[in-house]
């Protein structure tokens, strides 16, 4: 993955971030890390790192946007139960969901899916995707910066950490949605 980002720099960093929005579960972190290495070695700049990923995440998102729009996903039963659940976040939440999903691990990666399906507004869609995703790749693309040439360091600590932060929120989503169907005065 780095090669490509050496090779290619901003364009790499955009192909990297196009599947990571696709549904393809690419480790933006690691490409955004890499990123800031290259913003710090001084072959890419800040604001071109940020934009690239920036647009390739846009780009993976208008994609997976589509595709959950089509109707083909609801066919499949793992992936009707998959939305099923995200489009209840989005009836809770609104559309605002979709810019807070962009600042969580794995659920940033889905979040077009049923956006699209619930046909989300494709302005506000592409609005609050930019807005996180700019976030999100400008917070990561800072860290490689700061870590310099310690960036794997960096990648491998904020790796765990965001998986664990992953699964605490799917736990959390699980045992709330369970809370929720209950019914009152019955024991778990």
């Amino acid at each position: 993955m780095t090669a490509l980002i050496t090779r290619y720099g901003a364009l790499g960093v955009f192909l990297l971030m196009v599947p990571e929005s696709a549904c393809i579960p690419v480790p933006s972190e690691v490409t955004l890390l890499f990123s800031g290495l290259a913003v710090h070695q001084g072959w890419l700049s800040l604001p071109l790192a940020i934009l690239a990923a920036t647009a390739g995440n846009v780009v993976g998102s208008l994609l997976a946007y589509a595709l959950g729009a089509s109707g083909l996903l609801a066919r499949v039963p793992v992936a009707r139960t998959a939305l099923a659940r995200s489009e209840e976040l989005l009836e809770r939440r609104g559309t605002t969901a979709v810019f807070t999903a962009r600042l969580l691990p794995l659920a940033r990666t889905f979040v077009s899916l049923p956006a699209g399906a619930r046909r989300v507004p494709l302005g506000r869609f592409v609005l609050l995707s930019t807005a996180g995703c700019a976030a999100w790749a400008g917070a990561f693309v800072l860290m490689g910066l700061l870590a310099g040439a310690s960036w794997a360091l960096v990648d491998s600590i904020a790796g765990r950490v965001l998986l664990v932060l992953g699964a605490l929120l799917l736990v959390g989503s699980v045992v709330g949605r369970r809370r929720r169907r209950r019914p009152v005065g019955k024991p778990l």
